[in-house]
């Protein structure tokens, strides 16, 4: 893991303040999903946290606020915005494309 500046996504203005409320940190990577018919995928997500093992990510500095993001997932031109409201907004992340 190195700590870098840089663009490597867009974020809303929400999803920016969003983050910010939470502590100024933001972790980006794929996660297992199983399907109806007994496969699985890979879709991209984010949470307002630090990741448990952020030696497995890349880590940015980017419009004040840390990124932890998948390496696998770096410079793909995604967006993290948010979705919801008051208590129940949650990030999340577009233009991924959902790996099999």
């Amino acid at each position: 893991m190195s700590n870098k500046m840089g663009h490597v996504i867009n974020i809303d203005s929400n999803a920016l303040a969003f983050i910010k409320e939470r502590g100024g940190t933001t972790t980006v990577h794929l996660s297992t999903r199983q399907e109806c018919c007994g496969g699985s995928a890979s879709v991209a997500v984010a949470h307002a946290c630090h990741p448990v093992n952020p030696q497995h990510f890349h880590c940015y500095n980017q419009d004040n606020v840390t990124i932890y993001i998948s390496p696998e997932l770096t410079n793909e031109n995604l967006r993290l915005g948010i979705d919801g409201w008051w208590k129940l907004r949650r990030l999340y992340i577009d233009g991924a494309p959902i790996k099999a």
